[in-house]
Parts: C-alpha cells; structure tokens; sequence
C-alpha cells in the first residue's frame, strides 16, 4: 500500500476507536465487510455487525455474510427487514431506496441502544457521493455516520486494503438488493422478485459473475460484464435463455450496452446511471 492509503487507514482506525461502539449495517459486500473488520480489530466486541434478510437479499448473499463474520471473528446478528411491506416501496418511486434505509436504519438504531452502543454506521465511501442514492437521505435524519466516506476512501482503496487484509471480497463484484432491477413506477412484489433472483441465480450457476437481470414484465434484459457478453451470446445462448425463461420469463434479451451499476436511474433526469 502506498503512503496516502496508509494514512487513510490509520484514520479509519482513529475515527472507529473515537466512536467507542457501533452497529454496522453488514451486507457482506466489498464496502461494509471491510468497515467491519476493521471495527472489530479496534472496537473488538464493541462492535456489532447486522445483516438484514429479506425476499430482496439472495439467500446466496445471506450465506456469504455469514461465513465472513465468522472468518473475521467479530458479533454478528441477522434480523428481518420488512420493506415489501412498505406501501412507498412496493410503488417503486424514485426514492424508493430512502423508504427501505429508513425501515433499515430505524431496526439498526434500535440495537444500537438496546446493546449501549452509540453510533450507526454504514459503508458509504467517497465515490458514492455522484451517484443517485435516495438513502442518504435516511442515513441523514437517523444519524447514521459513514467512517469510510469520512477517511476519503475510494472504492479502489477499500479494494486494495481488502486485498491487503486477505479478505475474500476484495474483487467481489458489486451487488444492490433486487429491487434495484424494476423501472421506476413497476410496483415491486415478492413473486416478481423471485422471478428475477431466479434466473440470476441460474445463471450465476453458469459461471457469470458481473450480472443484472433487469424486469420488464415478460421480458428479461440481461446486462452482463463486458468479458461475459461473448459467452451468452455464443456457445451458451441456448442455455442462457433456457434458464431464464424457465424463472418466468417469456423473452429474454441480452443489453448491447453490458452492465452499467445503476442502469435503472438512466430515465431520471440528471441522475448518473
């Protein structure tokens, strides 16, 4: 690691240790799976990792939480997120995000006084600040703090310290929960959200690793990392749209433009896609 990484951790380290507890909101991805071990090296039980399960949270993602807890040691706690519950969030506006991080946010300030641990924390970091992230807004109204954003860590410096740490995620693609694959104003449900886990699932079984598939009623649009596209176009085109049909859908189309983080909020005027 350079110099300047270096001095970015130890200020991560010296913001955690000042905070003296904390509830980390834990999905197991590259962001906050690096936030919490380094939370549990200088906090120690003072620390406390949260996941949220829902239909929205693959079960494979709930799985791959656990064993990294266990592999970075510290207290781990799973709950039940409820936002297919929430009438704003089933009619998918805009900020739908803001009715789920509120929901979330709420759970997690609750164990935070329950177990006297003073501060919320998630893994926001210093290049989500252009992106279109209504959560914020609840992050903000629950005092939810991001110590990753605070110490100037980049997406490329959480990687490489991860790397640096032996932490499996380092190269782990990036994952948002399945709501994030319906247009704006679809309403989101369970069964369609089972659709859509489904047949990226399935198609996870095949060996891709950088996917969405994206709903639009009876269509699939499959975006794929740009190394993958040849793959489902070619020798597994027959499998491909095997899979995906076989989760509910009748037409599958695979996305010329690849995979794009945030593709959904391409239709938002000024928002980043």
């Amino acid at each position: 690691m350079d110099q300047e990484l270096l001095n970015k951790t130890s200020e991560l380290k010296a913001l955690l240790t000042g905070m003296g507890g904390c509830v980390i909101g834990f999905s197991g991805g590259v962001d906050s799976t690096l936030l919490f071990a380094v939370a549990a090296e200088v906090l120690g039980e003072r620390a406390l990792a949260v996941t949220a399960t829902s239909e929205t949270y693959p079960e494979r993602e709930r799985r791959e939480a656990e064993s990294l807890a266990k592999r970075i040691g510290g207290r781990h706690r799973l709950i039940v997120s409820e936002e297919l519950e929430i009438p704003e969030f089933q009619d998918n506006p805009p900020n739908r995000c803001y009715y789920c991080k509120r929901e979330l946010f709420g759970k997690l300030r609750a164990i935070a006084d329950q177990e006297g641990l003073p501060h919320v924390l998630d893994g926001t970091n210093l290049d989500d600040r252009g992106d279109h992230r209504p959560g914020r807004q609840a992050a903000a109204e629950l005092g939810v703090r991001s110590p990753l954003e605070e110490a100037f860590f980049t997406k490329d410096d959480i990687r490489t310290l991860s790397q640096a740490m032996n932490l499996p995620t380092w190269d782990k693609p990036a994952f948002a929960c399945l709501s994030s694959r319906f247009p704006y104003g679809t309403a989101i449900t369970a069964e369609r959200v089972s659709k859509v886990g489904q047949a990226e699932e399935s198609l996870r079984g095949l060996g891709f690793r950088i996917l969405r598939v994206r709903y639009h009623d009876s269509v699939a649009r499959v975006e794929l990392g740009e190394e993958e596209f040849a793959r489902a176009v070619g020798s597994m085109r027959e499998e491909v749209g095997r899979l995906v049909r076989a989760a509910g859908f009748t037409y599958v189309a695979v996305d010329l433009q690849g995979y794009r983080s945030g593709s959904m909020n391409e239709d938002i005027a000024g928002a980043k896609p």
